[in-house]
């Protein structure tokens, strides 16, 4: 499990496809990263992923066919920026929500504007994510923790501080651009417990 609280920017070093999967080698620049352990978890733009390798501040992790097919890790090249955290102690604070890096779907930046020394992005999700998703909800875009200001429809709002625009890589995103997002945890299990009572629901 993670927060969607970021702790570094890391970097794509190489890229290697393997019999249809990939490969990567990511700079992690985490301030300790002798912490860093083989088969730890690490949430990469939201992607929860194992470590293989370890050197130094360097790791390697294997991306299977099913995760390239469902998020953007197929769009990582040499050189792109990724947001990273480590999994989740008991021993660490809760400063975000409960993510648990399997992403739900791609959604698409579509746009943003300036809102004083912060800026209001917008984006567009599948329609099939729109019952989870409310204002004021929980919401993790490239593994980040954000709160949803508005949504209608398909589309949702958020707000991003100057300290989020400067800590994580969504700072460099335009319209059009894709994002890896996951849902509550907690509205994708309520949602479970209520389809039994809910006539309506797609899945009756």
């Amino acid at each position: 499990m993670f927060t969607g609280i970021i702790q570094s920017i890391g970097q794509v070093l190489e890229r290697e496809e393997k019999s249809g999967d990939l490969r990567f080698a990511i700079k992690t620049h985490f301030s300790q990263p002798e912490k860093i352990k083989l088969g730890d978890s690490i949430a990469m733009d939201g992607v929860c992923l194992t470590v293989t390798d370890i050197n130094g501040d360097q790791v390697k992790v294997d991306v299977s066919v099913e995760t390239v097919e469902k998020t953007t890790v197929g769009d990582w090249q040499v050189n792109r920026l990724l947001n990273l955290e480590p999994a989740l102690t008991l021993q660490d604070q809760l400063g975000g929500h409960l993510v648990s890096g399997h992403v739900d779907a791609i959604a698409h930046c579509a746009g943003r504007q300036a809102s004083a020394r912060s800026e209001i992005f917008t984006f567009k999700f599948p329609a099939e994510l729109a019952r989870f998703i409310v204002t004021k909800g929980s919401i993790t875009i490239n593994g980040v923790s954000l709160t949803v200001n508005t949504v209608e429809d398909n589309e949702l709002s958020v707000n991003l501080v100057p300290h989020t625009l400067e800590h994580t890589n969504l700072s460099e995103l335009q319209a059009g651009d894709a994002v890896n997002i996951e849902i509550d945890t907690i509205a994708r299990y309520v949602d479970k417990m209520l389809q039994p009572h809910n006539t309506n629901h797609p899945d009756n």
